[in-house]
Protein backbone atom coordinates (compact mmCIF):
# COMPACT_ATOMS: atom_id res chain seq x y z
CA UNK A 1 0.00 0.00 0.00
CA UNK A 2 2.80 2.41 0.89
CA UNK A 3 4.48 1.63 -2.44
CA UNK A 4 1.26 2.52 -4.30
CA UNK A 5 1.12 5.88 -2.50
CA UNK A 6 4.74 6.62 -3.40
CA UNK A 7 4.11 5.73 -7.04
CA UNK A 8 1.03 7.99 -7.20
CA UNK A 9 2.96 10.83 -5.57
CA UNK A 10 5.85 10.38 -8.00
CA UNK A 11 3.46 10.43 -10.97
CA UNK A 12 2.00 13.76 -9.84
CA UNK A 13 5.40 15.45 -9.49
CA UNK A 14 6.14 18.04 -12.19
CA UNK A 15 8.85 16.90 -14.59
CA UNK A 16 11.01 19.10 -16.82
CA UNK A 17 14.18 17.63 -18.26
CA UNK A 18 16.38 17.67 -21.33
CA UNK A 19 16.59 14.18 -22.77
CA UNK A 20 18.95 14.98 -25.64
CA UNK A 21 20.38 17.92 -27.56
CA UNK A 22 21.52 17.50 -31.15
CA UNK A 23 22.48 19.49 -34.24
CA UNK A 24 19.53 18.86 -36.55
CA UNK A 25 20.78 20.77 -39.58
CA UNK A 26 23.67 23.02 -40.57
CA UNK A 27 24.63 24.70 -43.81
CA UNK A 28 27.30 27.09 -45.02
CA UNK A 29 27.31 29.12 -48.21
CA UNK A 30 30.26 31.16 -49.46
CA UNK A 31 29.00 32.29 -52.89
CA UNK A 32 31.94 34.60 -53.62
CA UNK A 33 34.79 32.35 -52.51
CA UNK A 34 37.69 32.48 -53.25
CA UNK A 35 37.41 36.16 -54.28
CA UNK A 36 36.37 37.24 -50.78
CA UNK A 37 39.73 36.07 -49.46
CA UNK A 38 41.60 38.26 -51.94
CA UNK A 39 39.66 41.53 -51.55
CA UNK A 40 40.32 43.97 -48.74
CA UNK A 41 36.91 45.27 -47.59
CA UNK A 42 36.58 49.06 -47.60
CA UNK A 43 34.65 48.99 -44.31
CA UNK A 44 33.54 46.63 -41.56
CA UNK A 45 31.38 43.77 -42.83
CA UNK A 46 27.67 43.97 -42.10
CA UNK A 47 26.56 41.12 -39.82
CA UNK A 48 22.88 40.12 -39.69
CA UNK A 49 21.82 37.51 -37.13
CA UNK A 50 18.30 36.05 -37.02
CA UNK A 51 16.74 33.58 -34.58
CA UNK A 52 13.61 31.48 -34.63
CA UNK A 53 12.15 29.00 -32.15
CA UNK A 54 9.80 26.17 -33.14
CA UNK A 55 8.30 23.30 -31.22
CA UNK A 56 6.47 20.07 -31.90
CA UNK A 57 4.98 17.33 -29.78
CA UNK A 58 6.56 13.93 -30.33
CA UNK A 59 4.83 10.54 -30.45
CA UNK A 60 5.93 9.78 -26.88
CA UNK A 61 3.49 11.42 -24.43
CA UNK A 62 4.73 14.59 -22.68
CA UNK A 63 7.80 14.75 -24.95
CA UNK A 64 8.57 17.71 -27.20
CA UNK A 65 11.19 18.72 -29.72
CA UNK A 66 12.28 22.35 -29.42
CA UNK A 67 14.36 23.75 -32.29
CA UNK A 68 16.34 26.99 -32.25
CA UNK A 69 17.34 28.14 -35.72
CA UNK A 70 20.10 30.69 -36.11
CA UNK A 71 21.06 32.36 -39.38
CA UNK A 72 24.15 34.53 -39.77
CA UNK A 73 24.61 36.53 -42.97
CA UNK A 74 27.82 38.53 -43.35
CA UNK A 75 28.11 41.01 -46.21
CA UNK A 76 30.97 43.26 -47.23
CA UNK A 77 31.14 46.28 -49.50
CA UNK A 78 32.92 45.58 -52.75
CA UNK A 79 32.89 48.88 -54.58
CA UNK A 80 29.26 50.00 -54.59
CA UNK A 81 27.83 46.51 -54.09
CA UNK A 82 27.18 44.41 -51.01
CA UNK A 83 28.64 40.93 -51.45
CA UNK A 84 27.75 38.01 -49.24
CA UNK A 85 30.93 36.79 -47.59
CA UNK A 86 29.12 33.86 -46.05
CA UNK A 87 25.77 32.66 -44.83
CA UNK A 88 25.66 30.02 -42.13
CA UNK A 89 22.52 28.49 -40.71
CA UNK A 90 22.05 25.91 -38.02
CA UNK A 91 19.12 24.24 -36.33
CA UNK A 92 19.88 22.94 -32.86
CA UNK A 93 17.20 20.75 -31.34
CA UNK A 94 16.45 19.46 -27.90
CA UNK A 95 14.13 16.68 -26.84
CA UNK A 96 12.42 17.64 -23.59
CA UNK A 97 10.11 15.81 -21.23
CA UNK A 98 7.50 18.09 -19.64
CA UNK A 99 4.71 16.47 -17.69
CA UNK A 100 2.36 17.14 -14.79
CA UNK A 101 2.50 20.84 -15.65
CA UNK A 102 -0.26 23.29 -16.63
CA UNK A 103 -0.48 24.09 -20.35
CA UNK A 104 0.66 27.69 -19.73
CA UNK A 105 3.77 26.45 -17.94
CA UNK A 106 4.58 24.07 -20.80
CA UNK A 107 4.21 26.91 -23.32
CA UNK A 108 6.49 29.13 -21.24
CA UNK A 109 9.10 26.39 -20.83
CA UNK A 110 8.96 25.54 -24.55
CA UNK A 111 9.40 29.17 -25.61
CA UNK A 112 11.83 30.44 -22.95
CA UNK A 113 13.62 27.81 -20.90
CA UNK A 114 14.09 25.13 -23.56
CA UNK A 115 15.57 27.54 -26.15
CA UNK A 116 17.84 28.99 -23.45
CA UNK A 117 19.14 25.48 -22.75
CA UNK A 118 19.61 24.58 -26.45
CA UNK A 119 21.04 27.93 -27.62
CA UNK A 120 24.59 27.56 -26.21
CA UNK A 121 24.97 24.37 -28.26
CA UNK A 122 23.82 26.20 -31.40
CA UNK A 123 26.16 29.10 -30.67
CA UNK A 124 29.14 26.74 -30.30
CA UNK A 125 28.28 24.81 -33.47
CA UNK A 126 27.85 27.94 -35.60
CA UNK A 127 31.06 29.45 -34.20
CA UNK A 128 32.91 26.25 -35.10
CA UNK A 129 31.56 26.30 -38.66
CA UNK A 130 32.52 29.97 -39.14
CA UNK A 131 36.01 29.37 -37.72
CA UNK A 132 36.54 26.58 -40.24
CA UNK A 133 35.91 28.99 -43.15
CA UNK A 134 39.17 30.81 -42.48
CA UNK A 135 37.28 34.08 -42.00
CA UNK A 136 37.22 36.10 -38.78
CA UNK A 137 34.91 34.64 -36.13
CA UNK A 138 31.42 35.95 -35.46
CA UNK A 139 30.38 35.98 -31.83
CA UNK A 140 26.70 35.34 -31.32
CA UNK A 141 25.07 37.51 -28.66
CA UNK A 142 23.14 36.38 -25.63
CA UNK A 143 19.45 36.06 -26.49
CA UNK A 144 16.62 37.14 -24.21
CA UNK A 145 14.14 34.37 -25.01
CA UNK A 146 11.73 35.71 -22.37
CA UNK A 147 11.63 39.06 -24.18
CA UNK A 148 11.14 37.39 -27.56
CA UNK A 149 8.31 35.25 -26.16
CA UNK A 150 6.56 38.26 -24.60
CA UNK A 151 6.93 40.13 -27.90
CA UNK A 152 5.34 37.22 -29.83
CA UNK A 153 2.48 37.05 -27.29
CA UNK A 154 1.85 40.79 -27.64
CA UNK A 155 1.81 40.51 -31.45
CA UNK A 156 -0.59 37.55 -31.30
CA UNK A 157 -2.90 39.46 -28.93
CA UNK A 158 -2.80 42.51 -31.20
CA UNK A 159 -3.65 40.41 -34.26
CA UNK A 160 -6.52 38.72 -32.39
CA UNK A 161 -7.92 42.13 -31.41
CA UNK A 162 -7.66 43.38 -35.00
CA UNK A 163 -9.43 40.28 -36.31
CA UNK A 164 -12.15 40.64 -33.67
CA UNK A 165 -12.67 44.29 -34.64
CA UNK A 166 -12.72 43.40 -38.34
CA UNK A 167 -15.33 40.71 -37.63
CA UNK A 168 -17.58 43.22 -35.85
CA UNK A 169 -17.44 45.75 -38.69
Amino acid sequence: MAEENNTAAEQAQPVFQLIRSYLKDASLEMPHAPEIFLVQPSEQPNVDIQFEVSQSALSIPDTYEIVVRGTITVKMKNGEQDQVMFLVEGRQAGIFEMKNLPAEAIQHLANVNCPAIVYPYLRANLADIVTRTGLPPVHLPEVNFEGLYQQRLAQANEQAEQQAQAGQA
